[in-house]
């Protein structure tokens, strides 16, 4: 129970946090070019309460950290409006705009944590394991959302940059279409495909290690932290 509770606080809030962070860019963006859909409905905040789901938050990543199912979580899609953007670019542009607002922000998050992670390392900052394992679940939850988000499948904002990218007949299709996307990324979570997007998020957490220039201490902390 006691090491089923230090995970649960160790991956839970990084990843509650992290998806706040996410839905708090979308509202943010979609305000910046004129639709308060969001900031109306209480979702222009960083107060993580405004965004979970009960389910996709928290009941659903308490079991998989409980059991050996893949671990996966959502919070409550941010709600946008494209009619209301500025003129100033088009509804494709802005909706396209809004969607890869979140990805970014977990990337920049991400490379906050990094940052720190750094000058842990810098300054020989002795914490304990739990404290060290936070900060990288702040990492790896942050660039693991970012990626998994630019899959190009609907209901993902990849899918929305693909829709920007497309003619407009084939993007409306695409949308039209946009559950039997949603039932096919469901099958691919059940069927444990989604692993093979661990090899990108993986190599991508390598890339930032060695600009950081703190490859070598990283994976020396991975394997301390997570025994591999």
């Amino acid at each position: 129970m006691d090491d089923f509770f230090v995970k649960a606080i160790t991956i839970l809030v990084p990843m509650i946090l992290s998806l706040t962070i996410h839905e708090f860019a979308h509202a943010q963006s979609a305000r910046w070019l004129g639709d308060r859909t969001a900031e109306s409905m209480g979702r222009l905040t960083l107060n993580p309460i405004a965004h979970i789901d009960i389910f996709g938050t928290i009941i659903l990543p308490l079991i998989s950290i409980g059991t050996s199912l893949p671990f996966f979580g959502w919070a409550k899609p941010v709600p946008t409006n494209p009619t209301l953007y500025t003129r100033k670019v088009t509804m494709k542009t802005g909706y396209m705009l809004v969607s890869i607002a979140g990805p970014i922000s977990n990337i920049l998050f991400g490379l906050i944590f990094m940052t720190i992670l750094k000058l842990m390392f810098v300054f020989n900052i002795q914490l304990s394991p739990q404290i060290y394992g936070i900060v990288l679940s702040f990492i790896m939850i942050n660039i693991g959302l970012a990626f998994f988000n630019l899959l190009p499948i609907p209901p993902l904002d990849g899918s929305k940059i693909l829709m920007w990218l497309l003619p407009n007949h084939i993007a409306s299709k695409l949308e039209e279409n946009a559950r039997y996307f949603f039932i096919l990324l469901m099958l691919f979570l059940f069927f444990g495909w989604l692993k093979y997007l661990a090899y990108p998020i993986w190599y991508s957490l390598l890339f930032f290690a060695d600009l950081f220039q703190m490859k070598a201490e990283f994976l020396i902390l991975i394997s301390t932290i997570y025994g591999g």
